[in-house]
């Protein structure tokens, strides 16, 4: 019963990254006010793309081509976005936050995933980074804005702590759901600060000012 729980949390954190994320490339396309077709790419593209890098470098058939629901997914949350009231998506920092759970969420499946493939703990954490930052990182560079890992706030750090958090857990001997709830939850939190505070690391040759993800 419990490995059936544990793999229903994976899948679940799963579906939250990328259905977190695919809701943010919409949300740049409706931003930019492209058409339905690019807001359906964008959601595509920034949906799979983190965890279509990981497969690729773990050797895993890349997991939205041997699933086509979640392509259909994406394209139904791409049309979700696009055909209600505008004044739902356009208010506040609401991309900003949505890419912040799928951050979060993407980061501690990426790792879980490379570690059911057999990937030691230290690659297996930067494939956990790899899933949460490339889908928002091809989401910003095919919109033609500042890439956000290069944005002067928190951000591939704030994958790596749900990622090194999860592991760290796992080593200890907490359950699975207990790991990744709290790497995930631990993750969410500091890039939630980081928005709200606009708070970034130390950039090279500046001892204060303007900080880096």
């Amino acid at each position: 019963m419990d490995a059936i729980d544990n793999a229903l949390l994976v899948r679940l954190l799963d579906l939250v990254g990328i259905g977190v994320f695919a809701l943010s490339g919409a949300l740049m396309a409706v931003r930019l006010r492209q058409t339905l077709v690019t807001a359906c790419f964008f959601a595509l593209v920034t949906g799979v793309g983190g965890g279509s890098v990981r497969d690729l470098l773990i050797g895993a058939p890349v997991f939205w081509v041997q699933d086509g629901a979640i392509a259909a997914v994406c394209i139904a949350i791409a049309l979700t976005v696009w055909l209600t009231p505008e004044r739902w998506w356009r208010r506040g920092q609401l991309l900003e936050w949505a890419d912040a759970v799928g951050l979060a969420a993407y980061s501690v499946f990426g790792t879980a995933k490379a570690m059911a493939w057999g990937v030691s703990p230290v690659p297996a954490l930067m494939m956990g980074v790899i899933t949460g930052c490339v889908g928002g990182t091809i989401r910003d560079v095919l919109a033609g804005v500042p890439s956000i890992i290069m944005r002067p706030e928190i951000y591939v750090t704030a994958g790596a702590l749900a990622s090194g958090l999860f592991l760290a857990l796992l080593w200890l001997g907490a359950g699975t759901a207990v790991a990744a709830v709290t790497g995930a939850t631990a993750g969410f939190i500091l890039r939630g600060v980081a928005i709200r505070w606009s708070l970034g690391l130390p950039t090279y040759g500046r001892a204060g000012g303007d900080g880096a993800s």
